[in-house]
């Protein structure tokens, strides 16, 4: 029987650690250096469809996860709304242990933006760190799969295991996964590509956007497999994107050209995880020492029991 006149001890609260822990966790006492986003290209390449800025649409998308971080934006290209510009104007540490980290909205490593975004750094002086780009990684498939789907291209939902029998002549029977930005590009685009596969239980394989004749050959590789329907998924934002000749090269090889993957919640998600991830690098997920807890209470913790 209990003693009503004892309250019970209360619990410490614990951090959650290992593989289940919030990846987008930090220490909030570690302090929060801003956030730049390296857009690709030019301001007026990095307009979607509807004339907005890919950089700001993505800016308010990563501000859903990280609320209390300073987010900015630039492109590597341009003389408007430049990288430079957005490196300029952070604040000097303080508390803090960087200024800011850099996050490339590039899916995968991509050499001339890996370059722009250098020379920024080193001209700015600030005390930033680079991130790697959105991808590879597996929600990348996920944006891949949305982007297909609302062009009524694949299904909407995962194939699995069911046999593959496309519903109508506007379903693909074998999708290109189109990397960009160089050799790194495509391997990236590789691991997208099993996962895509995955999803939709089709033939999948990836391929350089740059190299005309590259995509000509993972082409006919569909076709020999049995593809009557390819489709093109280009494993990007867009601004990086040379559009005009890759449709002049779809066009010709007979094939459909999918959207870029433009802005998006998800690839938002990856942009905020890379920002955790910088800061987590640096040590701010050490466990406290015992002098750093608070001391117990309750009556089971009472000196004289």
């Amino acid at each position: 029987m209990q003693n009503s006149d004892r309250l019970p001890p209360r619990e410490l609260p614990k951090r959650r650690s290992g593989r289940h822990r919030n990846p987008l966790s930090f220490d909030n006492w570690f302090g929060t250096p801003a956030l730049i986003m390296a857009v690709p290209g030019t301001a007026e390449q990095a307009k979607d469809a509807d004339g907005e800025s890919i950089g700001a649409r993505m800016a308010d998308l990563v501000r859903a996860y990280r609320p209390e971080v300073t987010i900015r934006h630039g492109h590597t290209e341009g003389d408007e709304e430049t990288l430079a510009d957005a490196l300029s104007v952070l604040d000097e540490g303080g508390e803090r242990p960087l200024d800011g980290v850099v996050v490339p909205l590039v899916t995968a490593p991509h050499t001339a933006v890996s370059a722009a975004v250098e020379r920024a750094v080193a001209d700015s002086g600030a005390d930033v760190r680079v991130t790697e780009g959105l991808g590879p990684h597996p929600m990348l498939a996920e944006v891949l799969h949305l982007r297909l789907a609302e062009a009524g291209s694949v299904r909407a939902d995962r194939m699995r295991l069911i046999s593959v029998v496309a519903r109508n002549t506007t379903m693909a029977d074998g999708v290109v996964v189109g990397g960009v930005g160089g050799e790194g590009a495509v391997g990236a685009a590789g691991v997208t590509a099993v996962l895509l596969a995955a999803r939709l239980g089709v033939t999948v394989l990836p391929a350089d956007l740059e190299d005309e004749t590259a995509l000509e050959r993972v082409v006919g590789q569909l076709r020999e497999g049995g593809s009557q329907r390819p489709v093109i998924a280009p494993s990007a934002l867009g601004p990086e994107l040379s559009w005009e000749h890759l449709e002049a090269v779809t066009e010709r090889l007979d094939v459909r050209l999918g959207d870029p993957l433009g802005a998006d919640s998800l690839l938002g998600k990856i942009a905020a995880l890379r920002y955790a991830e910088i800061l987590n690098s640096l040590g701010v997920e050490q466990p406290p020492t015992a002098e750093e807890l608070p001391a117990p209470v309750g009556s089971r913790h009472r000196p004289d029991s």
